[in-house]
């Protein structure tokens, strides 16, 4: 009999969300388990994250799905950007139904989809419906800011990060390898 998979969520408005469950891929793979990293606002951008994950491979995929991010004013997106967005999304879900339902993997990390859920990209309860249909021993992590609650209700482990103090706020730019 297999292990209970568990359900983490990484919110809130400080740095270090997603840094967090690539932390927690790299103890699944130490531990010979099986990873997919499915990006749902990041695209093919130059993250450091994108090539150190391919010298893991393939214990361990990312695949940034998402057209960049959406600033955090929804209502200055225009239609035609935020359309885009959402077909980038629908790609994202569906490719993530089919890889849930492989059980090809261990841990998979839905990084940045409550962001997606925020822009209404993707909707809570399909998320709801994927997390209580998921193979048992699957473990997810989610990531991203604004996590609904009926999700947080869900989830085994809830970690808000907490901004107390950011470079940025200094008007430090973004410095690669350490933001980016």
């Amino acid at each position: 009999m297999s292990e209970r998979g568990l359900i983490l969520i990484n919110t809130g408005d400080g740095k270090g969300k997603t840094t967090a469950a690539l932390g927690v891929a790299l103890r699944a793979v130490g531990q010979n388990k099986k990873v997919l990293i499915l990006q749902f606002i990041k695209g093919g951008q130059n993250y450091g994250e994108l090539n150190a994950i391919k010298r893991l491979a393939p214990q361990i995929e990312i695949r940034p799905m998402g057209k960049g991010f959406i600033f955090h004013n929804k209502d200055n997106v225009s239609t035609a950007e935020l359309n885009e967005h959402k077909k980038a999304a629908d790609e994202a879900w569906n490719m993530l139904k089919n890889e849930v339902n492989s059980d090809e993997w261990d841990l998979i990390i839905l990084d940045e989809i409550n962001y997606a859920m925020h822009y209404g990209l993707v909707s809570a309860e399909s998320v709801i419906h994927l997390l209580k249909n998921k193979p048992e021993r699957l473990d997810m992590i989610l990531t991203g800011r604004n996590a609904p609650e009926e999700i947080i209700a869900l989830a085994d482990t809830v970690t808000e990060m907490k901004v107390v103090k950011h470079a940025y706020q200094k008007g430090i730019k973004a410095k690669r390898g350490i933001e980016f």
